[in-house]
């Protein structure tokens, strides 16, 4: 059991966009509103509950003390050689009952501009075609391609939108 007991109404929506289709590499992204993703954490899950069923399980690829950066610095490392590359996107699994979904985590201080374009391509959404032809989407695309490759390093053949066994909570770094 989660330990929520009903639905909260929150002062700012959970920022989350999810494919139709769940079960590719990515299957869309979250963009916490603060630099404290465990404050909320809890938002997300019960979000996420009605498309996945209870959460039971919660996989992380960075560790507390790793810094974050952002998107385009992330963007300009997958242009550099892998041995100067300075971090990867951070990507997070959500298992629920019934399906599990791998989410870019988008940075907080992200430009609105960029984290707009980058939260459609993570779910496969539409993107105007004004908007294809700008270096923010050129900057996106190289960012779904960095949390693609790195969400098959990380999570490997068990990232599929199946349904998983009872876990338990686990926001242990699977790096």
């Amino acid at each position: 059991m989660n330990g929520l007991v009903g639905s909260r109404r929150l002062a700012s929506p959970v920022r989350l966009t999810l494919a139709k289709q769940l079960g590719r590499d990515i299957d869309g992204a979250w963009w916490p509103r603060s630099g404290s993703v465990a404050k909320e954490l809890p938002e997300l899950v019960e979000v996420l509950q009605r498309p996945l069923g209870e959460i039971v399980d919660i996989n992380i690829n960075w560790s507390a003390g790793e810094g974050q950066l952002d998107l385009a610095t992330i963007a300009a490392g997958s242009r550099t050689p892998a041995a100067l590359k300075p971090t990867r996107p951070r990507v997070m699994m959500v298992a629920g009952r019934g399906q599990c979904v791998k989410l870019l985590v988008v940075p907080h201080m992200t430009s609105e501009a960029l984290g707009g374009i980058v939260m459609r391509c993570a779910a496969g959404m539409p993107i105007e075609s004004t908007v294809r032809n700008t270096t923010l989407y050129d900057t996106a695309v190289r960012i779904m391609g960095a949390a693609q490759s790195e969400s098959v390093r990380w999570l490997g053949p068990r990232a599929t939108g199946a349904a998983v066994s009872a876990t338990g909570a686990d926001a242990s770094a699977g790096a």
